[in-house]
């Protein structure tokens, strides 16, 4: 792609006020400021009218006093990504980017985002629910080794994997730090995959490979610089390839998300692709995998803003009609 191929700003986007709202009060705070500042100063380069808010305690007060016309939500976990900011904007007339209230509520919850996808008949990792008032009656029926979750968090937070038997109540306590419901699933070996889908076309698809002895994608190999290795597009079969694609345009649909979204997936040693989870406000930090596919696809960062915010006007406009 042309680097210095000039980008054309939509015609919506003229004159409106944008603010990127970031930081917020999640474990994910710290991820959520780089995200923020990410698309912030893309934004500004575009020279589009742009502000970034903090959201802390006094949202619905900074939300006021700004006066937006259209908000880039770059939070995530609780109260960002799970429907909470977005009921709020709704109640405010804001046109906002990303997923609806629904949507984002029941894609950050990873239970009902598992029910949601057996119902679907997708294929997902066998499964156990454990809640935190039950947790001394518990028995694992799984064989080892499994993954444990909490069932709110986002970023690898609280997520464990197994492999004895002894290691599995130090496991649970650290889920259960994190939310009053936790996953555990059947642990899976195999590819780490990631498809990113943006206005319901499906990215290139991403290959995760976690540097040195990381077992898996965890936090660290998100977002620290060479935690992991990202082969875009991913070096599998053709096949495999379109199957992948295919199961997140389906994820994406299924939850009736918008904007950007991306699916996480497992592929087997026998060639079988898991679904894992959906994410409806991906990562835009400089090691995320959303930028990087759409790089790949030839939509330089600063158009995958720009898409994102003109589909927040059009969602608007289609809610109007």
């Amino acid at each position: 792609m042309n680097k210095n191929k000039k980008i054309v700003v939509p015609g919506i986007l003229t004159n409106k006020k944008i603010a990127v709202l970031c930081g917020g009060v999640s474990q994910e705070r710290g991820i959520s400021l780089k995200t923020g500042n990410a698309i912030y100063k893309s934004i500004k380069s575009l020279g589009l009218k742009v502000t970034k808010i903090d959201i802390k305690n006094d949202a619905i007060r900074k939300l006021s006093a700004r006066k937006i016309d259209i908000a880039f939500i770059a939070l995530h976990g609780e109260y960002g990504e799970d429907g909470v900011m977005q009921g709020l904007l709704e109640l405010a007339g804001i046109p906002y980017t990303g997923s609806g209230v629904l949507s984002s509520a029941l894609a950050m919850d990873k239970i009902f985002t598992k029910k949601i996808f057996v119902y679907h008949n997708l294929p997902v990792a066998e499964y156990e629910i454990v809640k935190k008032d039950n947790r001394k009656n518990f028995l694992l029926r799984l064989k080892l080794p499994v993954v444990v979750k909490p069932s709110k968090q986002g970023s690898s937070i609280g997520v464990s994997i197994v492999r004895e038997t002894k290691a599995l109540k130090r496991a649970i306590d650290v889920a259960f730090k994190y939310s009053e419901e936790i996953l555990i699933e059947k642990y899976i070996r195999g590819r780490e995959l990631s498809v990113g889908i943006l206005d319901r076309m499906a990215l290139p698809v991403v290959e995760i490979i976690p540097a040195g002895t990381r077992g898996f994608y965890d936090l660290k190999a998100k977002y620290d610089e060479g935690g992991s290795i990202h082969v875009i597009p991913a070096g599998i079969s053709k096949i495999q390839y379109k199957k992948a694609q295919e199961l997140a345009l389906t994820t994406h649909n299924i939850f009736g998300c918008k904007g950007v979204t991306r699916t996480d997936m497992i592929l087997n040693k026998s060639g079988k692709l898991y679904v894992l989870e959906i994410n409806t406000i991906p990562g835009m930090t400089m090691t995320s995998l959303v930028p990087e596919a759409a790089e790949a696809a030839g939509i330089s960062f600063s158009q995958l803003v720009l898409k994102i915010l003109a589909s927040a006007l059009k969602s608007e406009n289609s809610k109007k009609k």
